[in-house]
């Protein structure tokens, strides 16, 4: 196969998996984003890197937002939100900081292949993203792509998606953003 038939197969991967989204934890989920002090995100490996983006966007937007375990993150409160991503729902330094979270009172959510993972069972909030875990052998979900790639591309774009309904909601569009875009280079 070609390189460029492979982008074309991750597409039809990608519409797959979108169309099995639900709409209302999602819609929870950004509710939440709105009602939020301040918002942390968190997630390891590609994972975590999806949740910097969208706390990135969400800074963009004006919202008080931090990734877990940078120098420079505030301590999470009663009336913050902690956004988890995790495919398995099972990370163990994850699992420490969403009990955590809920002790201190804070909102927690999980977006993962497993709602009814340990994390799953602590959340406030469960999304589910059909996709494959880079541990299964076997899965309705079925992918081309190693490991992770797939749960990893769909968190992305489900941020994104919950970035263009908090715009929506909050009446922003990207040249009101682009205000807060970082502008030192």
């Amino acid at each position: 196969m070609q390189t460029t038939q492979y982008v074309t197969e991750i597409i039809k991967e990608l519409n797959r998996t979108a169309d099995l989204l639900t709409n209302e934890e999602a819609e929870k989920l950004v509710d939440h984003v709105l009602e939020s002090k301040k918002i942390f995100v968190a997630g390891a490996g590609r994972s975590g890197f999806m949740a910097k983006s969208f706390a990135m966007r969400m800074m963009h937007m004006g919202l008080d937002t931090y990734v877990v375990g940078e120098s420079v993150t505030p301590n999470l409160e009663k009336d913050d939100i902690l956004i988890i991503g995790s495919g398995s729902g099972e990370t163990k330094s994850l699992i420490s900081m969403a009990e955590k979270a809920k002790n201190l009172g804070a909102t927690v959510a999980l977006v993962t292949i497993f709602p009814e993972s340990t994390i799953g069972k602590v959340a406030d909030i469960s999304i589910k993203l059909p996709a494959k875990s880079k541990t299964e052998t076997d899965s309705e979900f079925n992918t081309i792509q190693p490991m992770g790639s797939l749960f990893e591309q769909t968190l992305l774009l489900f941020f994104d998606a919950i970035i263009l309904r908090v715009m929506e909601k909050k009446g922003l569009n990207s040249e009101t953003m682009f205000g807060r875009h970082a502008n030192l280079e």
